[in-house]
């Protein structure tokens, strides 16, 4: 091989050959370190021939367990592929393997998982964000080319921010989630993780679609076979206060932030301080709806159908035994809070306001984004704290306080890598109105021209994994 893949972005990747060896062999090398990856492949020489890419493990892919990091589905094998999969593989990718994440994908820092914690690259005694942690993590320390990860409140855009590389949610609809494992349905979606956003356009160029197996999938064709600009001279960007004031946003974080808006104005943009006020109310809705679809969407799990089975003299007992088992501490608390909220006693009170807190939020968003191009904020208040430091539920569903409107909304939204507070990545989070989505990569691709994290057009790798 002349090149090295590290320096190359995906276009360049797709057509040189040997790229699949050189990304098995540092996962081989550096992966025990990570535990980025649950499970890799090990495809014949005749099958090596294509560019690599990683998988979540929520999606399906034949030849590899799906275990949603439970260990419920410890030892399912995936029956199809995922759309997303099958379009990948037309195209000449070859699976690397599935990454690590939050079990079922409901954290947000990857400590969740059945199968142990990844951790970032940055700072191996620090989480890489969650719940696609597993995805981020091998994509910034040059394990994986791009990675797919769902995005359900955050799970692509925050951990992409803590390990410092790119990550898109596209506009909801835009992306199959067939063969996506369910968690909130009506918030979930796939999307890619990457080193720039032209890799990121590259990708969706290959997922995004129509899809006769997923009725949410929109019948909207956009052109992501795009060269990505690199200009945001003109364009208007609303920086919501809510989000600027709020009280849990690290100083070092706003810095930074504050640092960008000035470099995004010198640029020729116009940022200006708006007021948004339900997206103070986004990570109550949130996680009202999302624990509530996931009730549902988990009451399939019980342990006959899938994982080992616990012995039993009734069914009940059976199936309780089976999910207590089978099912996390994280899981179960969601479980519950949505079995709560769903109930007859506390529907209205709870579930059916949230509900229309979300149409509220959806309807404060549209209208700042058509009078501005773009809504603008930090994609974490935090940099990646250290593994074990959060013992309180509630300061992990803070950190997706940034990220969770656009899902509420089904808005795409991109996180870019800004820069390093402390030694560690912070990102920038842009969202736009629905099917911005080229725009929205074209205004990532102006940003990530100002931000100190790039080199020759692709987010730095941290030294000990450049070699």
């Amino acid at each position: 091989m002349t090149k090295n893949p590290l320096n190359l972005r995906l276009s360049e990747i797709m057509s040189l050959r040997g790229s699949f060896e050189f990304y098995r062999e540092r996962i081989d090398r550096y992966n025990d370190k990570l535990n980025a990856f649950l499970q890799v492949s090990n495809p014949s020489d005749s099958q090596k021939e294509g560019f690599p890419y990683a998988l979540k493990d929520n999606i399906l892919a034949v030849g590899t367990r799906t275990t949603c990091a439970s260990r419920i589905l410890e030892n399912y094998e995936s029956p199809y592929d995922a759309t997303v999969t099958s379009k990948l593989n037309n195209k000449g990718g070859i699976i690397l393997g599935k990454t690590n994440m939050d079990e079922f994908a409901m954290g947000s820092s990857t400590e969740n998982s059945a199968f142990g914690p990844s951790r970032n690259p940055w700072d191996l005694d620090r989480i890489p964000g969650g719940s696609s942690g597993g995805s981020a993590a091998a994509v910034a320390a040059g394990l994986a080319p791009f990675a797919l990860g769902s995005d359900t409140g955050g799970s692509v855009r925050q951990p992409a921010s803590m390990c410092g590389i790119v990550g898109f949610k596209p506009t909801y609809g835009l992306v199959s989630r067939y063969g996506l494992v369910a968690f909130a349905s009506s918030l979930d979606q796939i999307g890619p993780m990457t080193r720039c956003a032209q890799d990121a356009a590259e990708v969706m160029a290959m997922i995004a679609g129509h899809d006769l197996k997923d009725s949410n999938t929109l019948r909207r064709n956009l052109d992501f076979n795009v060269s990505i600009e690199s200009d945001i001279k003109g364009l208007k960007f609303a920086a919501p206060s809510e989000m600027l004031n709020y009280p849990g946003l690290d100083s070092g974080v706003k810095e930074r932030f504050l640092s960008m808006m000035e470099a995004m104005r010198s640029a020729g943009a116009k940022v200006e301080e708006i007021s948004i006020p339900s997206v103070e109310y986004a990570v109550a809705t949130y996680y009202l709806i999302a624990p509530a679809e996931a009730s549902s969407n988990l009451a399939r799990y019980d342990g006959i159908r899938f994982g080992s089975r616990s012995p039993a003299e009734d069914y009940e007992t059976l199936i309780n035994k089976n999910r207590d088992s089978g099912f996390g501490e994280e899981v179960k608390r969601r479980i519950l809070l949505g079995t709560f909220t769903l109930s007859a006693t506390y529907y209205d009170a709870y579930y059916r306001k949230a509900l229309k807190t979300r149409r509220i939020m959806a309807g404060e968003l549209n209208r700042v984004l058509n009078e501005y191009d773009y809504i603008v904020n930090p994609s974490s208040p935090v940099i990646a704290p250290r593994l074990g430091e959060i013992t309180d539920p509630l300061a992990y569903y803070l950190m997706d306080i940034y990220t969770i409107p656009a899902n509420v909304a089904g808005l795409p939204s991109i996180s870019v890598p800004t820069g390093l507070v402390d030694g560690l990545p912070v990102g920038l989070l842009l969202t736009g109105k629905r099917f911005s989505d080229v725009s929205l990569l074209n205004a990532a691709g102006g940003i990530e021209d100002l931000s100190p994290s790039y080199e020759n057009g692709l987010a730095k790798i941290p030294e000990r994994w450049a070699k």
